[in-house]
């Protein structure tokens, strides 16, 4: 999982790189020409464009290392945590949905993957097979029991099973 982001980062930076160092450029140098450059709105698109390319490049990079120091040993086996997948049975609705915890760059909760930042992975995080979570979300309060938990170890464990049959 993590090379997967590290890859879909590393090709967002390559690209937006490529946009800073080579097609802006050619922009601002294209909208000098027209001259006056108090009242060029192409140069001042393309110089705006240039400080919002700069700043997410900053972004991409600083997620980029962070994701670069998670040590994966450190993840536990028996509690939810970054990678695990749960099917949760909502007390209050009686249904069960499945829910995998990633990062915020992946985080698609129609896709059932929800971020470890958000509230309902906030309250899962650190809980066991099991465990009841009540989670204050927009929609009012949930409430929540684990009833399988599959962590980011086990996944890889199946992985490494099927590739090996």
């Amino acid at each position: 999982m993590s090379d997967v982001l590290k890859k879909k980062l590393e090709e967002e930076i390559r690209a937006l790189e490529h946009e800073l160092n080579h097609l802006l450029p050619a922009e601002i140098k294209t909208a000098r020409a027209h001259g006056d450059l108090s009242e060029n709105a192409e140069y001042h698109a393309a110089k705006e464009r240039q400080g919002m390319v700069n700043a997410r490049l900053g972004q991409l990079a600083q997620r980029l290392a962070e994701i670069s120091l998670v040590n994966f040993n450190n993840i536990p086996r028996d509690r939810v945590a970054f990678g695990s997948t749960v099917v949760l049975h909502d007390i209050t609705k009686h249904t069960e949905v499945r829910y995998k915890i990633v990062t915020s760059e992946d985080a698609d909760v129609a896709s059932g993957r929800i971020s470890t930042s958000s509230p309902i992975g906030r309250a899962l995080i650190g809980k066991q097979e099991g465990d009841s979570v009540t989670v204050q979300t927009p929609a009012g309060q949930r409430e929540f029991e684990i009833r399988k938990l599959t962590t980011i170890h086990d996944e890889a464990e199946s992985m490494t099973k099927a590739d090996e049959a």
